[in-house]
């Protein structure tokens, strides 16, 4: 779990706005993604926004992950931006496969290793994929407050679930519901539980990183965040 911490640390490390290409990419149901892609490493990360958010929304988090030798691939969601799924589908229905695109988008690329961080509503779609993914496909999973309301015992690969303790909505905290999802999930896995009432990707506009490199004391460059297996 140290790794996947040391990733949440270069998220809430992020620095600088860094240059990225707009790519786009199909969903294995009818809609398309449009995305902005950052680096070039053989390791992979996609990061899914939260409901209120767009891809723009990682360019600081992108530019740190890319330095550390990652690729990274910001997705929009259907609905949002140029992103759009099919005709038969409204809303958010389907989101899951927007995840798994760009899964599948990062491995046709050529990465070796791929990981998912989602935030909030990302967080349920990345959780949702990671069940629907082939064995492989996710290597790892870090989940910014969310949960999925299918079969947490499903989701693949090493997981990081993250919430501050007084994060609620109007049906109330959002713990209660995640530390359900945890103790449902089996292989490696951690729970980290914040202070303070801060929204998943707002998380990194506290003094939370503090706390967190606390706690991972490890040097953060990519050989410490995705050691082989």
């Amino acid at each position: 779990m140290r790794i996947l911490r040391a990733l949440l640390a270069i998220l809430l490390l992020a620095g600088s706005a860094a240059a990225q290409q707009l790519v786009s990419f199909p969903t294995q149901d009818g809609g398309i993604v449009y995305a902005d892609l950052y680096g070039k490493g053989e390791r992979g990360v996609v990061l899914a926004h939260g409901g209120r958010f767009t891809k723009q929304s990682w360019a600081k988090q992108a530019q740190v992950l890319t330095k550390a030798g990652f690729r990274v691939l910001a997705i929009d969601f259907r609905g949002r931006g140029q992103s759009r799924g099919p005709q038969s589908k409204s809303d958010d229905d389907g989101a899951e496969y927007d995840v798994l695109a760009a899964v599948r988008y990062l491995h046709k690329a050529g990465t070796k290793t791929v990981s998912v961080v989602g935030a909030s509503f990302g967080g349920e779609a990345a959780a949702d994929a990671s069940i629907d993914a082939e064995s492989g496909e996710i290597d790892r999973l870090v989940l910014l407050a969310a949960w999925t309301a299918r079969s947490p015992e499903k989701m693949k690969g090493r997981k990081l679930l993250i919430v501050a303790r007084d994060d609620a909505n109007d049906e109330g905290p959002r713990l209660p519901k995640i530390r359900a999802n945890y103790e449902k999930t089996t292989g490696p896995k951690e729970l980290i539980i914040f202070d303070g009432s801060a929204h998943a990707q707002f998380l990194f506009d506290t003094d939370q990183g503090e706390r967190l490199r606390a706690v991972s004391p490890q040097s953060i460059t990519a050989a410490t965040i995705f050691t082989p297996r």
